[in-house]
């Protein structure tokens, strides 16, 4: 037997084989690089040796998904991001009800009611509450439920997908389509 090896336990052994197959990979993947780029064909061997580094790949990359997935289903369920969310409303408050104001003020179909008196105390404090409510919602558990059992069956609806291999039924989506001030425009345009 190999000095180099003869001390070492089985668990030791396979995590170097495993380290050796690795940097065989790499090795085979930077040689078929700089070949290709030279123009001359990839040996057989080093062909052979990405085959089987595809097929390792295409082994192991389903089963680490899935437990990339129960491990960020875990951490969604620690978090508070309805909490978080309230929090960043509530400190950026004044900003929010300047930008709705703003925003309610030039929009178009208001500006025969911006013209009432009272008017800009009527969307300030209608903005007031609609916050406040947004804030007081959001800062609930109730709602941290919500959003981590929303966020906990997505994410075991993808988990199932993967294990299924659903993902490779499908055909490839559509283009998304164009936001809608684009999508005006170019039923204007003749053609």
């Amino acid at each position: 037997m190999i000095p180099l090896v003869a001390g070492l336990s089985t668990t030791q052994l396979v995590a170097l084989i495993v380290v050796l197959l690795i940097a065989l990979a790499v090795v085979s993947a930077v040689v078929t690089r700089f070949l290709v780029r030279r123009g001359l064909r990839t040996p057989f061997a080093i062909r052979q040796i990405n085959k089987g580094r595809d097929k390792v790949v295409s082994m192991v990359k389903r089963p680490i998904t899935i437990m990339v997935l129960d491990e960020v289903a875990d951490v969604i369920q620690t978090g508070h991001y309805t909490k978080n969310i309230s929090d960043a409303l509530l400190e950026n408050h004044d900003e929010l009800k300047a930008l709705v104001t703003e925003k309610v003020r030039h929009d178009p179909t208001s500006r025969l009611i911006g013209r009432l008196p009272g008017y800009d105390l009527v969307v300030s404090e209608v903005t007031e509450t609609t916050l406040r409510v947004l804030i007081e919602m959001l800062g609930d558990p109730r709602m941290d439920e919500l959003v981590s059992d929303l966020l906990r069956n997505n994410l075991q609806q993808i988990k199932l997908a993967v294990r299924e291999r659903q993902n490779e039924l499908l055909p490839p989506p559509p283009p998304p389509d164009p936001p809608p001030h684009l999508a005006h425009r170019r039923r204007r345009t003749p053609g």
